[in-house]
């Protein structure tokens, strides 16, 4: 896992809504926007604050609609009530 995305996610005060699988994602998706490291990508300035931002929500919406399509799943099976 990338320093400076731990770093990022301290600063900005969003560490703690993440998960360890949510900032693999997060490096994997600055990795594929910038096309080079994620600790490169940030300590060259690639990539923003705001735009890191904007990745962070992405990869937590998609936890929340997984999350989500699991739990409709569960009721529709009524494994959950």
């Amino acid at each position: 896992m990338s320093i400076k995305v731990r770093e990022w996610l301290k600063a900005l005060g969003l560490y703690d809504q993440t998960t360890h699988e949510d900032r693999l994602e997060i490096d994997e998706e600055v990795e594929n926007r910038t096309g080079v490291d994620c600790d490169y990508a940030i300590e060259r300035k690639m990539i923003d604050k705001e735009e890191f931002k904007r990745i962070v929500m992405l990869v937590l919406r998609r936890r929340k609609q997984a999350l989500e399509k699991v739990l409709d799943r569960m009721a529709k099976e009524k494994v959950i009530v």
